[in-house]
């Protein structure tokens, strides 16, 4: 293992991402073949973004966690010149072909995250994007900050859009009432989970179930941002996430946002974040 320690639970991630990207870009959620027949489609966590994402046009862009890379072809069909990070080969593997497909030049990276600044150089992205469910894959976020930092050119910006930490210390499982089940603050040891299911419609029958996650608090993110010199520019809450994260106390709208039953005004689930390099 690794000094950091990471190593360990990083190689079961991956394992698990692996076997689900398939899945993942077979599935209607993901609506990969939607995305390829239309050149004016973008993905739905995309178009939510849009609001605060603002003019991309010609901006040097690096999407981290990328996964299958439908946000990151969306953003490329915003104007940026995309960059797609993902410490999986299988998505992006698919990632690649999905964008050949459609017809887009996106420039896909295997790599850990942890390892971006090294992998594509320091201060040479307009833009860093991350998307929602990313952050829970990482053990330390001063250390995803700094590689944040690293990565971006002066006034060049952060822009986060994340499930909220109060959302990852629900316990999902309990459907007669909202209580915390998991820690809300950082911790050196990951959660460890064993399930066989993913967060979206397939059929798919998988043999990889474990994963480790670790929670971080709002003010762990944004300290660890400040500490690098970033410069916070929005912080917005909001009543949704883009799938059933408290499955069966849900429902979705039109904008493909999922938002509670009930209490939707107790709960936040979802948050944007930008942050620029002076």
């Amino acid at each position: 293992m690794p000094a950091d320690g990471f190593g360990e639970h990083r190689e079961v991630n991956r394992a698990l991402w692996d076997e689900r990207a398939p899945a993942h870009a077979s599935s209607p959620d993901y609506a990969v073949e939607k995305l390829i027949g239309d050149p004016a489609a973008l993905s739905e966590v995309v178009r939510f973004d849009l609001p605060r994402l603002g003019d991309i046009t010609g901006a040097r862009a690096v999407h981290l966690q990328c996964h299958i890379g439908t946000d990151t072809m969306s953003l490329a069909r915003l104007g940026a010149r995309m960059t797609g990070l993902d410490f999986s080969p299988a998505s992006i593997s698919i990632a690649r072909g999905i964008a050949a497909r459609a017809g887009l030049d996106v420039d896909y990276v295997v790599s850990d995250v942890y390892s971006a600044a090294s992998v594509l150089g320091q201060g040479g992205f307009d833009l860093v994007y991350t998307g929602v469910g990313a952050l829970v894959w990482l053990p330390d976020v001063a250390r995803w900050a700094r590689v944040v930092a690293d990565l971006l050119r002066p006034g060049g910006r952060l822009f986060l859009r994340e499930g909220h930490p109060v959302l990852w210390a629900v316990d999902e499982q309990r459907t007669d009432v909202i209580t915390l089940g998991y820690p809300y603050f950082e911790h050196a040891e990951p959660m460890r989970f064993d399930a066989s299911e993913t967060y979206v419609q397939t059929d798919a029958v998988f043999a990889t179930t474990e994963s480790r996650e670790w929670n971080h608090g709002v003010g762990e993110i944004i300290t660890a941002l400040l500490d690098t010199g970033l410069r916070l520019t929005m912080f917005v809450e909001h009543d949704s996430v883009p799938w059933e994260a408290l499955p069966g106390r849900m429902h979705t709208g039109d904008d493909g946002e999922w938002r509670l039953d009930e209490y939707g005004d107790r709960l936040p689930l979802s948050y944007t974040l930008q942050a620029v390099k002076p």
